[in-house]
């Protein structure tokens, strides 16, 4: 069931292009808080139930074991994209979210409309969005863990040269079009050679592609 987004005036056609949202929260005042920022932006269409092709947003004040089996059966078992939305969120917390196969992380006290909006349209690429400090969280936990791996030419599913300047640009915050021109790609040749790895590799996005790049020692 879709949740009406009165006075927007949008034709099918416009519709059509909207991302499906499902917002799922601990509380009702958060969940209806998140309801009432994103049902202002025409491109979102909010739905009450997750599944494939929607993005399910979770509102979470932190991690506990049931949030993340709520994000596993969302993405593993309903078939949707996620953005998460937490207030605090403990170091080896942070690698477990991306393994669920979360690309877009908000802290809660930066969840303006515009920021939410931001994430959703993202998951919906299938890019990753997550705030520098946690990026940088990331490459720091996963290059401690695994420094060792380094260099491991011989890997099995191994990454290709292509992939691996691809994928270090990823995780320096670089988009598409940015990752194109200092590579001097076009944007198809990118965004292929992305598809290409993470369906190869069976990884959910970008911010699991770069969490496996970085566990196996090549960036």
């Amino acid at each position: 069931m879709t949740i009406s987004s009165p006075g927007t005036g949008r034709s099918s056609g416009s519709a059509d292009r909207r991302v499906p949202v499902a917002v799922s929260a601990a509380d009702p005042i958060s969940r209806e808080g998140a309801i009432s920022l994103l049902r202002r932006h025409p491109e979102i269409e909010l739905r009450e139930e997750s599944g494939p092709g929607t993005v399910a947003l979770l509102v979470e004040d932190a991690l506990d074991e049931a949030a993340l089996t709520r994000l596993r059966r969302i993405v593993r078992s309903e078939g949707a994209r996620a953005v998460l939305v937490v207030g605090a969120m403990r170091e080896n917390e942070l690698l477990d979210v991306v393994e669920c196969g979360v690309g877009a992380i908000v802290w809660r006290h930066e969840a303006t409309a515009g920021r939410l909006v931001q994430a959703v349209l993202a998951a919906s690429r299938g890019d990753g969005d997550l705030p520098a400090d946690l990026l940088g969280r990331l490459i720091h936990q996963v290059g401690s863990l695994h420094r060792g791996s380094a260099g491991r030419a011989g890997a099995p599913f191994g990454l290709t040269p292509r992939e691996v300047d691809v994928l270090r640009l990823v995780s320096e915050g670089f988009d598409t079009g940015e990752i194109a021109g200092k590579l001097s790609y076009s944007e198809r040749t990118v965004k292929n050679v992305m598809h290409g790895l993470t369906t190869r590799l069976h990884l959910r996005n970008r911010a699991h592609a770069v969490a496996f790049a970085l566990r196996e020692g090549y960036i």
